[in-house]
């Protein structure tokens, strides 16, 4: 069954970026939608799956690594906790064309 999350984590967009380009292009098995946006003190993170255990075997099988290893490049010797996940009763998605970044350097705010 279809599963709308949604969960903050204290990142910036460089690190983001930096992680997702170590998860790769290819997309995850189940992910209906992923979206980001800027928030006070770091991400959001909204996300619709086909269910919850295709995002858990993702988040376990490529984000989590892709994250401790960036951590680690920056220092860090102990990871943090995963942030709390909320799970949403979606009602509905509808989705249009995705949104295209080639043209960061204009909207100024995804430094």
């Amino acid at each position: 069954m279809p599963c709308a999350l949604l969960y903050d984590v204290p990142a910036d967009v460089a690190m983001y970026r930096r992680v997702r380009a170590l998860i790769g292009d290819a997309l995850p098995d189940g992910l209906i939608a992923h979206t980001v946006v800027a928030i006070e003190g770091g991400l959001r993170h909204f996300e619709v799956w086909q269910t919850r255990a295709q995002f858990d075997r993702f988040h376990d099988e490529r984000v989590e690594p892709a994250v401790h290893a960036i951590l680690r490049e920056v220092g860090l010797t102990e990871m943090p906790p995963d942030p709390p996940v909320v799970e949403l009763d979606l009602v509905d998605h509808w989705a249009g064309e995705p949104a295209r970044f080639g043209d960061e350097a204009r909207l100024g705010r995804l430094n």
